[in-house]
């Protein structure tokens, strides 16, 4: 009974984003009555001339469904990418954002933006990304003992370095660029176009394709490099395959969105908690779980005022607390992997 109750749950995080992303569409500063957004997107499906360019079509399609499958991409990256670097580390409170992934990839981005527009933003991003986890893991492992502790320290300080090269950035940037620059860092989707779908959409299966058909490989790394390497695991080689994929999925995402902290660290948690450890399942129900959460966060960010909040603003208020829970479980003692 316990068995068929998990199924049934890991279907309804399945489908969570579907459920999530309908919702969306209705819902806003502009409330549209679910009957009509399905008659307007079921007229322009049997009928393509239907409706032309009207006010609901724009509202529907070129704005909200826009924005939901964009935040429904970068929340399935950002939580893939927290449960694979968690399983890779073995630590519990590594995320994309605390090992400076996130800030890294800002860097990138602010540079590209600010000073090489020919350069594309996209990849720089993914270079800084690439830089800033390298730094943090050999800052780690300075030690003889990687521990959870040392491991959120070391993505401290990168974070910090980096953003304070994003600050040198602000400060020297052309004023008319400066402001774009800023409300980007809060990270929102509010200039969301079909073009950025198209972009993080492709790093997405890009970058998380080798980890989805990789990742049983995270169960024996998980186990410790010891253990790994009896059952024949290279796990240096899975590690440098894990990173680069996971980086190239996170630094894209972050290029089109801006930074969107604590995605990667609370939705893995919660999907463990549900259904264990194993990132055969964990993997797939992390996407699922954190494309859904993106999508709410982004719909209460949206709506709750008649200004657009920051949706990073909405996860940092509701992450925050979370990993205070964590600190105060034991770090390491919180995991289950």
């Amino acid at each position: 009974m316990a068995l068929k109750g998990r199924r049934v749950l890991d279907a309804v995080i399945l489908l969570s984003p579907l459920m999530a992303g309908w919702a969306a569409l209705f819902v806003g500063s502009c409330d549209i009555p679910p009957l009509d957004v399905l008659r307007v997107l079921a007229w322009r499906l049997f009928d393509p001339g239907a409706f032309g360019e009207s006010s609901e079509w724009v509202v529907i399609v070129d704005i909200r469904l826009c924005r939901v499958v964009l935040a429904g991409i970068v929340g399935a990256v950002l939580s893939a990418g927290g449960a694979t670097f968690q399983g890779m580390f073995r630590n519990p409170l590594v995320d994309p954002y605390i090992l400076g992934i996130s800030a890294g990839a800002a860097f990138g981005c602010a540079v590209a933006v600010g000073f090489m527009p020919l350069i594309s933003t996209p990849l720089l991003a993914f270079a800084c990304g690439i830089l800033a986890v390298s730094l943090t893991s050999w800052i780690a492992r300075w030690g003889d003992d990687v521990s959870p502790l040392t491991m959120v320290l070391a993505g401290v300080v990168v974070s910090a370095f980096f953003t304070a090269l994003v600050s040198i950035v602000k400060f020297l940037v052309d004023p008319a660029k400066l402001q774009s620059i800023v409300y980007w860092l809060m990270g929102s989707f509010s200039l969301a176009e079909w073009k950025s779908v198209g972009m993080a959409a492709a790093a997405a299966v890009v970058g998380l394709t080798p980890v989805y058909l990789m990742r049983w490989r995270l169960n024996v790394i998980s186990m410790g490099e010891e253990e790994a390497r009896t059952m024949g695991v290279d796990v240096r080689r899975y590690r440098v395959v894990f990173i680069a994929a996971s980086t190239l999925a996170v630094s894209t995402a972050v290029s089109v969105s801006g930074i969107i902290g604590w995605v990667g660290l609370m939705v893995p948690h919660l999907v463990r908690m549900v259904s264990g450890p194993d990132h055969r399942s964990l993997i797939p129900l992390s996407m699922a779980a954190g494309a859904a959460f993106l999508i709410l966060a982004d719909t209460v960010a949206r709506s709750l005022t008649v200004y657009d909040l920051p949706v990073g603003l909405v996860t940092a208020i509701t992450g925050a607390p979370f990993f205070v829970y964590l600190l105060k479980r034991g770090g390491r003692e919180s995991w289950r992997g």
